[in-house]
């Protein structure tokens, strides 16, 4: 599969008074340049990203050795996803799609 489960992204009121619980709660360490992004003490796993701003979603990672963001959008869409409308910064690394049922997620190279 080219695509992997890279992080949850968790909307919380304060990110600075929730991160000790969540990486108590997982056993997770925040990224030294970023508070916010909690990985597993060992590094490999699915991160947690907290965000005040951003709803609750996945952000789905491509393999880059075997797939490109492109190629995994139109798979998506293939299979009921629907691109959606959203305001993308200049270098942008990610694709906004819905689910079927409307669930938001990200597709990130």
């Amino acid at each position: 599969m080219s695509l992997s489960l890279g992080a949850i992204v968790l909307n919380v009121p304060d990110i600075h008074g929730s991160a000790p619980f969540w990486s108590e709660a997982l056993g997770y360490d925040a990224r030294p340049d970023n508070p916010a992004f909690l990985g597993p003490r060992n590094g490999a796993g699915t991160r947690l990203h907290l965000d005040e701003t951003d709803r609750t979603h996945l952000d789905l990672w491509v393999d880059r050795s075997t797939s490109t963001l492109e190629a995994e959008v139109d798979r998506l869409i293939a299979l009921g996803a629907q691109r959606v409308e959203w305001k993308y910064p200049p270098d942008a690394d990610f694709v906004v799609l819905a689910a079927p049922d409307g669930t938001l997620f990200c597709i990130i190279e």
